[in-house]
């Protein structure tokens, strides 16, 4: 089977990735697949969140690429080593996204520091309930995210992941994007996490290149890798799975990826409710909105169940 359909829930959008050659075109407002000697293949779009195009002989019609856009579809291309390089986003994706770029332009420092701040104590308190789920030991984690200030001023971001990886997957083990196995299982999931999150960035009328904290002229998605953040500890788990059952796996097989993608069904905490991520994203991109115009102070931000 040349490709393969992630549906965990049926409020949740599929997540579709495509890894052999084939012709993609739109009827009907149905994604159709072309294969030679193959049978026709549809997928009503509406039901599409996410289309993983890895293979480098993959055809795509303009008019599909337009119903996409017109979906919300994140289309996420791989390159020549199966790595997500880039993705296809609606830049128009919601009817009152002039007045919320305008919010967003308008936010003032201390309010981007107080969001920051916000992110990162989700995230270090993510990766403590991940140690926690490992059988290692996070309590101090949890300590150290009591103490983020105002726009992590002291860093406790860093001093967090120095504890964090280490215990993770073990002293010898250094996080850098070009490093040994299992840095390409998490360079992977990082990808896959970042086109979600910033499809829902788009969906809710925010600008992805202006951050909150990120500020890299060359870095189209600022704001995505902003909120990514506290996402991230939940492919680190799906990660850790993954090494231990393929320990310095140097090569990332179909198997793997398909599981790597299925991060975006994986349950989460938000407030006193449980909802699957891709949603989670959704609720903490409107209430992002929400605090650029003023309305509240406060992210909607996950919580890693243990």
């Amino acid at each position: 089977m040349y490709w393969v359909i992630l549906l965990s829930l049926i409020m949740i959008k599929r997540t579709i990735i495509i890894t052999t050659p084939c012709y993609l075109s739109v009827k009907n407002r149905q994604l159709q697949i072309e294969k030679k000697d193959k049978p026709i293949q549809f997928t009503p779009i509406e039901d599409i969140g996410f289309l993983v195009l890895d293979h480098q002989q993959i055809t795509l019609s303009m008019p599909l690429m337009n119903t996409l856009r017109e979906n919300n579809t994140a289309v996420i291309f791989c390159d020549i080593l199966h790595h997500p390089r880039s993705m296809m986003l609606n830049l128009d994706g919601n009817t009152i996204q002039n007045e919320l770029f305008k919010a967003q332009i308008a936010t003032s420092e201390p309010l981007k520091k107080n969001l920051w701040q916000q992110s990162i104590q989700a995230k270090i308190n993510n990766q403590a309930a991940v140690l926690n789920y490992v059988g290692s030991d996070g309590k101090d984690l949890v300590s150290i995210a009591r103490q983020v200030k105002s726009g992590d001023s002291d860093n406790r971001e860093g001093y967090a992941a120095r504890l964090y990886w280490p215990r993770l997957f073990g002293y010898d083990f250094r996080r850098l994007r070009e490093g040994l196995p299992p840095n390409n299982m998490l360079n992977y999931g990082y990808a896959i996490i970042r086109a979600a999150v910033a499809r829902a960035l788009a969906g809710s009328g925010l600008l992805n290149t202006l951050g909150i904290h990120h500020r890299n002229r060359y870095n189209a998605f600022c704001l995505a890798d902003d909120i990514m953040e506290a996402y991230r500890p939940f492919v680190d788990a799906v990660v850790y799975e993954l090494n231990a059952a393929f320990p310095d796996s140097d090569d990332l097989t179909k198997e793997m990826k398909m599981e790597l993608l299925s991060v975006l069904s994986c349950d989460c905490k938000m407030g006193e409710e449980t909802r699957p991520l891709m949603l989670a994203m959704q609720a903490t991109s409107a209430s992002l909105a929400q605090c650029f115009k003023g309305d509240k102070r406060k992210i909607d931000l996950p919580e890693f169940i243990e």
